[in-house]
């Protein structure tokens, strides 16, 4: 198990490595034609911007990391498990900083207890049109969540040995406004299921922490 000391440690080795990229989010796509897709819209430039925080902090030295639970709406991401994160505002004056006050706006983390370490990846969402920035950031002591209960109905906290456990890898299948009966690549962690673009990052943040020797 590695301790959050240790995680410490690989900051300056995981700031280093190439990006595992595209090649590693696509298995756990659940969209076939899905780096077309984005290629396309970066072409094109129509798409909308957002981006989302995987933010990593110590619970009794054992290094975590949050998802959360949207609250059920009309959207089109409504109740689904996500990172923090959402749309770029005209006045945020990059990706990053999107991330960082969504985080905060989001579950109550202040942008300055929030380190940021490297950016992920960006990702295209075909059903909202949004290319999303993800970013990997830690915060050095254990966290008090206040969801913003418009947007987020649960915080949700897993270790990130859980992650990098391969027998939490799985299928399910489900049906959507773009595919019916389909079965798509997922995570379980207990009774939580992530699938589509958030199991996609985090797939490619397992592929980095594995090639900096995380276990």
């Amino acid at each position: 198990m590695t301790s959050f000391e240790d995680f410490l440690n690989q900051i300056s080795k995981l700031k280093k490595l190439p990006l595992p990229g595209p090649q590693s989010q696509l298995k756990m796509a659940a969209v076939e034609r899905l780096e077309e897709m984005q290629q396309i819209a970066l072409e094109k430039k129509e798409h909308k911007e957002a981006s989302v925080m995987m933010l990593i902090y110590p619970k009794k030295d054992i290094p975590y990391f949050v998802l959360i639970e949207r609250t059920q709406s009309t959207g089109k991401h409504s109740g689904q498990i996500a990172f923090p994160g959402g749309r770029k505002e005209p006045t945020d004056a990059d990706n990053s900083v999107t991330a960082l006050r969504e985080t905060e706006e989001e579950i109550g983390i202040l942008t300055t207890q929030q380190h940021l370490i490297r950016p992920l990846t960006s990702i295209y969402i075909p059903p909202s049109n949004y290319m999303v920035f993800p970013y990997l950031a830690f915060a050095k002591a254990e966290l008090s969540f206040t969801p913003q209960l418009s947007e987020v109905k649960s915080v949700i906290e897993i270790p990130l040995e859980s992650l990098m456990d391969p027998k939490n890898n799985s299928t399910t299948t489900l049906s959507t406004s773009y595919m019916e009966n389909a079965t798509v690549p997922c995570f379980y962690f207990n009774e939580v299921m992530v699938w589509g673009a958030t199991a996609m990052m985090l797939q490619e943040i397992k592929d980095l922490f594995i090639t900096a020797g995380f276990k």
